[in-house]
């Protein structure tokens, strides 16, 4: 089993920055990939960005050049800075796992982007 906490939402204006946090514990060593989706009401959770256990990172269109995922593997932390923000990108950003035990997944953090 993994368990995932995320930490780091908020309000912030639209332009302006926030860094989301994700600690892992468990079984850390059947993790292969980590990553953020976020999810909007009434619409179905999308990939953000990935990063791999050997540093392959993967993200959705809109986040390119815009955020960036990093991974702490001393701290079992992964990270997601998001830069530029727009309104659009408002949701709750949840953390996931994925490894040889399956996929796991955090309890969310909201990211809210108004003026």
């Amino acid at each position: 089993q993994v368990q995932l906490v995320e930490s780091g939402g908020g309000l912030v204006q639209p332009g302006g920055s926030l860094r989301v946090s994700c600690a892992a514990s468990g079984s850390i060593f059947s993790i292969n990939v980590m990553g953020w989706y976020r999810q909007v009401p009434g619409k179905q959770r999308e990939l953000v960005a990935s990063l791999t256990s050997g540093t392959t990172s993967n993200y959705m269109d809109s986040a390119k050049g815009r955020f960036t995922i990093s991974r702490d593997n001393a701290l079992n932390l992964v990270y997601l800075q998001m830069n530029s923000l727009k309104p659009e990108d408002t949701a709750v950003y949840y953390c996931y796992a994925y490894g040889s035990g399956g996929t796991y997944w955090g309890q969310g953090t909201q990211v809210t982007v108004a003026s």
